[in-house]
């Protein structure tokens, strides 16, 4: 087989792949039970990794930080007349920390129309709805021109990418010489087989989780700069924790919100995120990077 066949095989497989990890975030996302479980339990705003001051802090709050966090290391690229795209963007409580903060525009690109159509109403509740523009799509095929955004941002959703290359190649084509590219994600250590993370991943339905060597090596491959990952594993294993504890306290009451079946499948599948955190299987932390000016 020619090296070109074989690379259009490798390009057929990563598409295919890609758009089966898209149709099942898309499917995960616009589920009831989904929908419930974050606005009960995670406080449905900012449904990502928290940073804890204490184990027992909620963990809205924890999430929060984490957006403050992440905003601060790009806060110089930020303000009135500047441009952010938030990759896989969820509910907006980010996008509208952000553009309350800095007063600029914020471009909103989500794969579920169900967050999305929330996600609107709120940003007109707080009559943010002139800074922020949610639109439904796919950060596989980011649908804005090339150099477009002063900084890109994401929090936990490349790892529902199925072709995380093509991702991290998109995001850097739409950010702007002079740009920041920040994002959070759960990954994997680097020496943590696949296969000791499928029953933990199975419910986000992915084959695997990037790793912080592969994102730091993809970044530098695509031309970004000054690349750092802020490490806050240590947080991984106190927010899972909060997650199962919050769970299992409130079960019966999230009964009434979530079907029984899910909130069973939540009780089991939580505790092995747990022990994938204290198996040090798990890292988690905030990557920042520069595209140069020339």
């Amino acid at each position: 087989m020619s090296n070109e066949s074989t690379q259009s095989g490798r390009n057929t497989t990563a598409a295919a792949n890609a758009a089966n990890a898209a149709e099942a975030a898309r499917r995960y996302y616009d589920t009831g039970d989904v929908d419930a479980f974050y606005d009960a339990v995670w406080g449905g705003e900012d449904i990502h990794t928290g940073i804890y001051a204490h184990e027992h802090e909620p963990v809205a709050k924890a999430s929060r930080r984490t957006v403050e966090k992440a905003a601060d290391k790009v806060a110089d690229r930020l303000g009135p007349g500047r441009t952010v795209l938030d990759l896989g963007s969820g509910y907006g409580g980010p996008t509208r920390y952000l553009a309350e903060r800095f007063r600029g525009q914020v471009v909103a690109l989500n794969i579920s129309e169900s967050q999305n159509e929330r996600h609107r109403r709120t940003n007109a509740e707080h009559g943010l709805d002139n800074l922020i523009q949610v639109v439904t799509g796919s950060f596989q095929d980011i649908p804005f021109p090339d150099a477009h955004f002063d900084v890109v941002w994401s929090q936990e959703a490349f790892c529902h990418s199925g072709d995380r290359e093509t991702l991290l190649r998109e995001a850097t084509r739409v950010l702007k010489p002079g740009g920041d590219l920040v994002f959070t994600d759960i990954m994997a250590t680097d020496d943590t087989p696949a296969e000791a993370l499928r029953p933990v991943v199975a419910r986000l339905e992915v084959a695997a989780l990037a790793t912080p060597s592969f994102y730091r090596e993809q970044l530098l491959k695509l031309g970004l700069r000054d690349v750092e990952f802020d490490d806050r594993s240590e947080q991984l294993l106190t927010h899972y924790l909060r997650l199962t504890e919050e769970t299992s306290r409130r079960a019966a009451e999230l009964q009434d919100v979530i079907s029984p079946a899910y909130v069973k499948s939540l009780l089991e599948n939580l505790p092995l995120w747990v022990d994938a955190c204290r198996n040090n299987h798990l890292r988690w932390g905030i990557f920042h990077a520069h595209r140069p000016e020339a």
